[in-house]
């Protein structure tokens, strides 16, 4: 007889680590299958720093980010480690940008206080940038960081401490789903359980296929860099706000960024990155052009910062509208998923695990998700 649990997790990333702590809480029985070890750098979840905001082009993100920062609170309160650090936010680029317009917009519709900033008062405030007189910045208050492997591993231990069993460094070989249950093979044994949730990343895909959805999820090759500058402690969280530089149009790419945090070195990144078919395919070696490009968008924009202090490759992957798939399979409602996360998910993590435990258990979550079907994929 196969050891039997009431759901199994794949994947012990953001997402995977957050579903199995909610699932446990409501009483589940939980195993965690992670084909790395726990915490590990080749997908989306590891890493110093990631940006939350509520500054969002539609309002159906910003509805679900409500319930977010309240999940994140709690979270930090029952794990004692603190996770977000509130830094403000601003977003800026010509007036004339679809996304600025549809940010002030959205804000506006959820009723988010926001600051529209002239060039020149944003320089009184943000002295750390070179804002064109062209440019309008948009502040939000409640924007900040998430300390991103600090947040798995309180997701990991919260479930720990409930219960959830942790299998890191084993391979899936076949998923052998059946009306009422799913059965799991692995290269250290197989497993049962009334459910899954797929929440694997890059290779969310490949597992997909097996079991006869063939989803439009393509990994990216992304960059996550640190750098110096002139002067660190302008460019600490009690200064230096979270940015997004909608400047494609001058530079060919966006630009986002946020402050030294435990001695990180400011984060700039370059939204996006390198399409591949399978994660196996990625090259983990930092890129020069991608440091490149952020030090040309520097030296116009951040002229403090002076050179490159880290860099890693990370991962993306990507749906084509850059929306979340987070569903029921639709032969098997007792197979949920989340992934096609495109770059911007981690700070509804906790949210999305919360999610996917409603759906296991409930077959239901009062949340809006309909924008993240895999039927606009059929």
């Amino acid at each position: 007889m196969y050891p039997t649990f009431d759901t199994i997790v794949l994947g012990a990333g953001a997402l995977g680590s957050a579903a199995a702590y909610y699932l446990a809480k409501r009483g589940q029985t939980v195993l965690v299958i992670e084909q790395f070890e726990l915490n590990h750098q080749k997908g989306s979840s590891y890493g110093m720093s990631r940006i939350i905001r509520y500054a969002y082009d539609q309002i159906n993100y910003v509805e679900l980010m409500k319930s977010a920062y309240t999940l994140w609170a709690e979270i930090e309160s029952e794990s004692n480690t603190r996770l977000f650090t509130k830094t403000g936010g601003i977003d800026f680029g010509k007036p004339s940008e679809v996304l600025i317009q549809s940010i002030r917009s959205t804000l506006e519709t959820a009723g988010i206080a926001y600051e529209k900033l002239s060039p020149e008062v944003a320089r009184q405030m943000f002295p750390q940038f070179r804002f064109r007189d062209d440019w309008e910045v948009i502040f939000q208050e409640d924007a900040g960081i998430l300390e991103a492997s600090a947040c798995v591993i309180a997701h990991i231990d919260l479930a720990k401490s409930l219960g959830v069993e942790f299998r890191p460094n084993t391979i899936i070989k076949h998923i052998h789903p059946q009306n009422d249950h799913v059965i799991i093979t692995t290269d250290k044994g197989t497993f049962s359980a009334g459910n899954i949730v797929i929440a694997a990343g890059g290779w969310m895909q490949s597992i997909l296929q097996e079991i006869g959805l063939n989803l439009p999820l393509k990994p990216m090759r992304c960059q996550e860099s640190y750098y110096e500058t002139d002067d660190i402690q302008k460019f600490g969280s009690e200064q230096f706000p979270t940015f997004i530089a909608h400047v494609r149009d001058e530079f060919g790419f966006l630009p986002y960024g946020m402050a030294s945090i435990r001695d990180s070195g400011l984060k700039i990144g370059l939204h996006g990155g390198t399409i591949v078919n399978h994660p196996s395919e990625i090259d983990y070696t930092v890129d020069q052009n991608t440091i490149e490009k952020v030090l040309l968008f520097a030296s116009k924009t951040l002229p403090s910062v002076s050179g490159l202090k880290s860099a890693r490759i990370c991962l993306y992957t990507m749906t084509p509208d850059e929306h979340f798939i987070i569903d029921k399979h639709p032969q098997y409602p007792h197979i949920v998923m989340a992934g096609g996360c495109s770059g911007h998910a981690f700070k509804f993590s906790t949210l999305i695990g919360k999610i996917l435990s409603e759906l296991v258990i409930d077959r239901y979550t009062e949340h809006n998700i309909d924008m993240f079907s895999v039927q606009r994929f059929l």
